[in-house]
């Protein structure tokens, strides 16, 4: 007897194809919402193994009596949102795709799921950048509403990018990905970073060190979001800095929803202390809910671009992320299922 495969999400077919030629593969079919803890409980009662991507939780439920689960594929463990020593007191297996050390490639060009995830991000937030420069989405909204289009109108006018400040608030390998092509637009990039580069990768990067976050902020024309989190940077961002940006600023967040404060963000835009925003992450993401969504109010504003967090959502992207998790699987059930 084969085993069964539980794959949390539609995923590209290579992927699929791989653990189709040692395995039965359930793969959950909706793509607009993210699975339940209730349905990869019941999944775990008829799988052998799950391939999750790594906002899925993971609990200590899915283990209760009856469940057949033997390993879980994943590309990364997040102690906030797996329960770890649940699964290994369980005896089920914690199945990693080869793991990418950011010393193997500190600029972001590898070519596998690792070096082109922040690749993509990177290029996603100069998309929104560019849609919030010339207000891409609101005049879209107004051609499909409308029908029609004057050529000259000014109710659609923008401020571009040419001659433009944009900040830099953090340097990693998305930083880099997005900095080498906003610089080729000739805007004048800011970056922050606790340790600033030498001379030659400033050069490199066509970027401008400033010293201190407020200054970047302030003179900034878009104030990209762009550091890690941790728990230190809660709400790092949020009234005292939306005041110091310029009223027609635009504020863009690649990074995570919980550096910011959701209610000065929301107020910000609302009474126009900021031009508007490029979102790509949201507060309601896991861990803090399971199930997440874009607040209400976000969602009704013309001045705000969203994206659903999905930098990554390349083929070449998503396709090498999943692709390395599905390598992971068949190794191990070569190695070690019997029937």
């Amino acid at each position: 007897m084969r085993p069964k495969i539980f794959v949390s999400q539609p995923i590209p077919q290579p992927a699929l194809d791989l653990m189709a030629e040692v395995a039965d593969l359930e793969v959950f079919p909706w793509a607009h919402r993210e699975v339940s803890i209730d349905e990869l409980e019941s999944a775990a009662q008829r799988s052998d193994y799950f391939f999750i991507m790594h906002t899925v939780p993971i609990r200590a439920q899915y283990f209760r009596p009856g469940s057949r689960l033997k390993g879980i594929g994943m590309q990364m463990a997040r102690e906030d949102l797996h329960d770890l020593a649940a699964m290994k007191a369980a005896g089920v297996k914690q199945i990693m795709s080869k793991p990418g050390l950011p010393a193997d490639d500190p600029d972001g060009y590898r070519l596998d799921g690792y070096g082109l995830n922040p690749r993509a991000t990177g290029q996603l937030m100069v998309a929104l950048l560019l849609n919030c420069a010339y207000r891409v989405n609101e005049s879209d909204m107004f051609c499909r509403a409308n029908g029609f289009f004057q050529e000259m109108t000014m109710q659609f006018m923008g401020q571009g990018t040419t001659g433009k400040t944009v900040g830099l608030y953090g340097f990693g390998k998305v930083a880099k990905q997005a900095a080498r092509l906003l610089s080729a637009m000739d805007m004048n990039v800011l970056y922050n970073k606790r340790t600033r580069l030498n001379a030659e990768d400033e050069a490199k990067w066509g970027v401008t060190w400033c010293a201190d976050p407020d200054d970047l902020i302030a003179q900034s024309d878009y104030v990209c979001l762009l550091v890690d989190f941790d728990d230190s940077k809660l709400k790092m961002f949020g009234e005292r800095e939306f005041k110091l940006m310029k009223p027609t600023a635009y504020f863009i967040n690649v990074a995570r929803g919980r550096l910011v404060d959701p209610d000065a963000l929301i107020a910000a835009l609302s009474d126009k202390t900021i031009a508007g925003a490029g979102l790509e992450v949201f507060w309601t993401e896991p861990p803090n809910v399971v199930d997440p969504y874009v607040d209400e109010a976000l969602r009704k504003m013309d001045n705000v671009v969203l994206t659903p967090h999905n930098g990554g959502a390349t083929y070449a992207s998503r396709g090498a992320q999943t692709l390395q998790i599905a390598e992971a699987l068949v190794a191990e059930i070569k190695a070690n299922w019997t029937d």
